[in-house]
């Protein structure tokens, strides 16, 4: 079955993950994640990218990233992977792939999805057991930025983020009233899904809007179709 194409629309931020090979660890040391870190942000700042969110577990990467062209963010991944299996291969000795094929991602409806995406982003280490208790004392994450204004030159704030308060501070504090509130088992299941099929995740007015502009479907389709919908009548109308 041929992989679907990914959705790119320049200025919509995209929840990404990237994976070890069958899911071996691809951080050992903290200079490891050091590395990353730093080669992330070159080719985000060349190949033109805003990181709003991020987290590196051990043997994957989730990323809030907002493309600025169309081949933004493809190249920069490809950058910061090029660079971190040259540096780990030669690190631990090893040689072959180390990445579990292409990344994965979804395009984020920023108004229903960008803040909930932050959340789920940072809060991975906690729902690893045995990793954090509270995503304040993972390292490894932007939380420390988002929640606590520690200098991170990787993070660039998304305009969701900004509209919680008029200045850092009360941003800051609106931040980390949102994890008072724990993600239902719900959005839990809408963000991996979406994500790991590539699909669209947002309201439904979002997923017709892109899928009128685009020859292919947005999100699963019930038994037979949505026959009555906007978006599965002009699918089906442009289909050759």
């Amino acid at each position: 079955m041929p992989r679907q194409p990914r959705f790119i629309l320049p200025g919509q931020p995209q929840h990404v993950i990237i994976r070890g090979n069958n899911r071996n660890p691809v951080f050992y040391a903290d200079e490891d994640y050091r590395f990353y870190l730093d080669k992330l942000k070159q080719a985000c700042d060349k190949h033109g990218c805003d990181v709003h969110a991020y987290v590196l577990m051990t043997n994957h990467v989730h990323l809030l990233v907002t493309p600025h062209k169309e081949d933004s963010l493809a190249k920069a991944m490809q950058m910061v992977g090029r660079y971190y299996v040259q540096y780990f291969n030669k690190t631990y000795q090893r040689t072959g792939t180390l990445w579990e094929g292409r990344y994965k991602a979804t395009l984020i409806d920023s108004e229903t999805y960008a803040l909930t995406c932050y959340r789920y982003i940072e809060m991975n280490p906690v729902r690893a057991q045995g990793m954090a208790e509270h995503p304040a004392e993972y390292p490894w994450s932007s939380y420390r930025f988002n929640a606590l204004g520690k200098a991170d030159s990787l993070v660039v704030p998304h305009p969701m983020y900004e509209r919680l308060g008029a200045n850092p501070a009360q941003q800051q504090q609106a931040y980390r009233d949102l994890f008072n509130t724990l993600l239902d088992a719900t959005t839990l299941d809408q963000i991996r899904e979406a994500t790991n099929k590539s699909w669209v995740l947002g309201s439904e007015y979002f997923k017709e809007k892109i899928a009128a502009s685009i020859n292919r479907p947005v999100s699963p389709a019930t038994k037979g179709g949505d026959r009555k919908s906007k978006s599965y009548r002009e699918i089906k109308n442009n289909r050759v």
